[in-house]
């Protein structure tokens, strides 16, 4: 292995030198105590050292790094506290994550590390909305995501590359190729020669390297570091490497031919260092010894300090209610609840997707940090024109269209959360979510319960069906997200809350899923106050009083109880607009079933799995007292949503609205 100084100072060769060292000693202790079952899961990065070390060393201390399982040199190069990286490790309360995550799923605002989950694709996504962050702020930084040569595989990888170069966004990819995914060989995971080759069909530059040479990782990484600040472009750089241990220690190295682990220990990152270090007569070998000695006494200091130094096993505090509080951010005091304030406003008549559009505009204005992203919402307005004219106003960077990739732009939101932007993304249409799904489920919803770090994002997602769209364009697929704990849901069915809900959203800290029901946009109007006010989140709203059966239900299905309350007088009904699905409002749901002792839980979601399910259970478990007759449900068929209008009327809950009524009033 070959290492060019390139006049680097004494002083900073040795200094990489301890950094370097530093993890593999760390890890080494780490695996004995795995064996005593003082840590249950570890993901070696034996030999992989240099590349995380490197890479780190190279960066600004406020730059984000988004790394993966073997890039412990990630979190010691940025000068993590050891006692609570051990705690973390051990599933401590003292940890990084409460002892809510396992080993490297974790991270932390203050040294600009952004934890990863299991699914190794959207953090690449998350190191875009970084750097977007960065150039809309006009800073000179880059971000930097890890991925191993298997995660290249997968849809996140293209997605995140093809963002980073359509909107020439400074970031840095790192591929650490260490030739097997779990037990996958490099010859069933790809066929192109060099994975750092793929970077020219994204229009972006890409280099392979000698991963192990820790001179070489930090001198390209500090030569593309200036390049992607000084072009504003993004640059694909593949690590050559090996790991010495299995993907984690249960899984083993049997998959792995023995004669690699010859090859390779000869290539190992630190050995070479060293001797490179001693023939250059920067170090001898009581320096050597001292440094060791040095880093072991740290370790040491590192371990007394953390649970693990306690005789018996480090407890846990168990708190059901902390739990539950920190799941989400907490959310300032609205500025104006108009339902409570007794302001006088000023009132238009305006339809529903002006509601929403007024909602957005004036978030706009009062957040200068808020950013628009979706498919064809800049010059075109949008597929239902909510954006339209926004471009002229608020220009490009504030309102950007995206290519075809929900899911890098969902993590592109969650990027630019990390450095204070608010974002709103439209799915073209709620069908679409499902490309997203992930970066919504698994890095949106968790990540506030996982290591305290927010997501101010909001997802517009124009829904349901009446409008002959067929199946693609047609679900109301709210159910899916109300079983998300981290995410708020709310569906508004009148555009004074369409309105109050979208201010209420963006101001949320929290990832909102906001419904809009496509059938509503230009059907409803109603009157909306023309200042800028919210709608309480988690708060459902009266429709009417009623005496003899309580209709409790949101978005279409307000409009379908309203519409047969009106033309049944003889029925005294009670509606109940739920407006938020989560969290919902129970104290309302309460009141209701109180006051008629009989329950309709009535959705356009189809029938198994709605929400109405949940709600329905609820009311049985807790308000039994007050009911006359078993809780019943409305829904639309468990079917796909047809596209004939005949069948389309025959699949909603409301062909099946008067039956169920009537049944409930007659029980």
């Amino acid at each position: 292995m070959q290492f060019q100084r390139n006049e680097l100072p004494e002083g900073t060769l040795i200094d990489l030198y301890k950094k370097l060292l530093y993890p593999r000693m760390i890890e080494e202790k780490m695996l004995f105590l795995l064996r005593q079952g003082k840590i249950s899961k570890w993901f070696s990065g034996i030999g992989q050292e240099a590349i995380s070390v490197g890479v780190t060393y190279a960066l600004q201390p406020d730059e984000w790094i988004m790394p993966l399982h073997r890039n412990l040199g990630v979190f010691t190069g940025r000068n993590m506290p050891l006692h609570i990286l051990i705690a973390q490790w051990q599933g401590a309360e003292e940890g990084y994550s409460k002892g809510r995550e396992r080993s490297f799923h974790f991270g932390n605002k203050e040294h600009y590390i952004c934890g990863m989950i299991s699914h190794l694709g959207p953090q690449l996504a998350v190191a875009d909305g970084v750097a977007l962050a960065a150039k809309l702020k006009k800073e000179e930084k880059v971000s930097v995501a890890f991925t191993g040569e298997g995660g290249t595989s997968e849809g996140d990888f293209h997605e995140a590359l093809n963002v980073a170069a359509v909107w020439d966004l400074p970031v840095i990819f790192i591929i650490e190729n260490n030739g097997y995914a779990l037990s996958t060989p490099i010859n069933e995971q790809y066929r192109c020669k060099n994975l750092a080759d793929k970077a020219k069909g994204y229009g972006m530059e890409g280099v392979q390297i000698d991963g192990n040479n820790i001179l070489t990782v930090y001198e390209t990484i500090k030569g593309v570091r200036d390049y992607c600040i000084q072009n504003q472009k993004p640059f694909l750089i593949e690590c050559m490497t090996f790991r010495m241990r299995g993907h984690e220690e249960a899984s083993g190295v049997k998959y792995v031919p023995k004669e690699m682990f010859a090859e390779w220990i000869e290539k190992d990152p630190i050995k070479n260092y060293e001797r490179f270090l001693l023939e250059e007569e920067i170090v001898d070998n009581l320096t050597l010894a001292h440094i060791r000695d040095e880093l072991k006494e740290r370790i040491e200091e590192g371990l007394k300090a953390s649970p693990l130094s306690h005789e018996e096993e480090s407890g846990i505090s168990v708190n059901s209610a902390n739990e539950l509080k920190d799941v989400y951010a907490p959310v300032r005091k609205a500025e104006r609840l108009i339902e409570v304030d007794g302001y006088v406003f000023s009132k238009k008549e305006t339809r529903f997707v002006d509601a929403i559009k007024e909602g957005l505009h004036q978030s706009m204005l009062k957040h200068p940090n808020l950013i628009l992203m979706g498919q064809d919402i800049a010059e075109y307005g949008g597929a239902f024109k909510v954006t339209e004219g926004f471009v002229n106003e608020f220009g490009k960077e504030r309102v950007r269209n995206t290519p075809l990739c929900e899911s890098a732009i969902v993590g592109t939101a969650l990027g630019l959360s990390l450095e204070g932007f608010k974002s709103v993304m439209e799915m073209q249409f709620a069908d679409f979510v499902t490309v997203g799904f992930n970066q919504i489920i698994n890095n949106l919803a968790k990540i506030h319960y996982r290591w305290g770090q927010n997501a101010d994002v909001v997802i517009r997602m124009p829904t349901g069906a009446g409008v002959g769209a067929g199946p693609f364009h047609s679900q109301s697929n709210e159910a899916w997200f109300v079983h998300t704990p981290g995410l708020k849901v709310v569906y508004p069915s009148t555009p004074h809350d369409a309105k109050g809900l979208m201010i209420a959203a963006i101001n949320d800290p929290n990832p909102v899923m906001f419904f809009e029901h496509k059938a509503l946009y230009r059907s409803m109007t109603g009157e909306v106050p023309e200042e800028y006010y919210e709608v309480e989140i988690g708060k459902a709203r009266q429709v009417r009083i009623g005496w003899d059966v309580s209709i409790i239900t949101y978005g279409m299905g307000v409009i379908w109880a309203t519409e047969y309350a009106d033309t049944h007088p003889e029925i005294s009904i009670d509606i109940l607009d739920l407006r938020t699905l989560m969290p919902l409002d129970y104290k309302a749901i309460r009141t209701s079933v109180n006051n008629t002792g009989k329950a309709l839980v009535l959705h356009e979601d189809t029938y198994t799995g709605g929400i109405g399910g949940e709600i329905a259970a609820w009311i049985a478990q807790n308000c039994f007292e007050f009911l006359d007759s078993p809780v019943m449900r409305c829904a639309s068929l468990d079917t796909p949503v047809p596209f004939n209008i005949e069948l389309e009327k025959n699949f909603l809950a409301k062909s099946r609205l008067d039956e169920t009524i009537q049944k409930l009033i007659n029980y």
